[in-house]
C-alpha cells in the first residue's frame, strides 16, 4: 500500500494499532522503501480516531462488500476535497465497529465471478482512482 500511495500522490498513510510495523524489515522491503517517503503516523485509538478525522472535514470512506456500499465511481463522482480512504484487513476487511462509523461504504466493480481484490490491488484503484 506505501508503494501504491507514493506512487499515486496520496497525501499520508494513517495506521491503526493492529496495522503491520510500517518500519518492520519486511515492510520497508516490499515497499521498495516507500515508507520512508510517503508521510504517516500511527492513529492510537482506533475506531475512535475517525471521529477526529471527520471533525476535521474528512469523508472518510471504507473499502467494503457490506451493504449500502456505493461503488467508486460514484464516490469520485462526489467530489470530496477531503477524503480518507479506510482498507480493512485480507480476510476479514473492516471491523463492524469501524464499519459503524463509516461516512461512505463504497466498492469497486468486480466481474468473472470475482468478489474482492486483496488490500495491496483494492489500494492501487482506490488511490488511483480518487486522485
Amino acid at each position: 500500500m506505501f508503494r501504491s500511495a507514493a506512487a499515486l500522490g496520496v497525501d499520508a498513510v494513517l495506521v491503526t494499532p493492529d496495522c503491520a510495523d510500517p518500519l518492520y524489515r519486511r515492510s520497508v522491503r516490499v515497499s521498495m522503501g516507500t515508507v520512508f517517503q510517503v508521510p504517516w503516523t500511527g492513529i492510537p485509538a482506533w475506531p475512535e480516531g475517525m471521529r477526529e478525522l471527520q471533525e476535521a472535514g474528512f469523508v472518510v470512506a471504507g473499502m467494503t462488500l457490506g451493504e449500502g456500499a456505493i461503488e467508486l465511481d460514484d464516490l469520485v463522482a462526489e467530489d470530496h476535497t477531503r477524503l480518507a480512504m479506510i482498507l480493512g484487513t485480507e480476510g476479514d476487511g473492516i471491523r463492524p465497529e469501524t464499519d459503524a462509523l463509516l461516512d461512505r461504504r463504497v466498492t469497486i466493480p468486480m466481474m468473472g465471478g470475482v468478489d474482492s481484490l486483496n488490500v495491496a490491488a483494492a489500494s492501487a484503484v482506490a488511490f488511483y482512482a480518487t486522485r
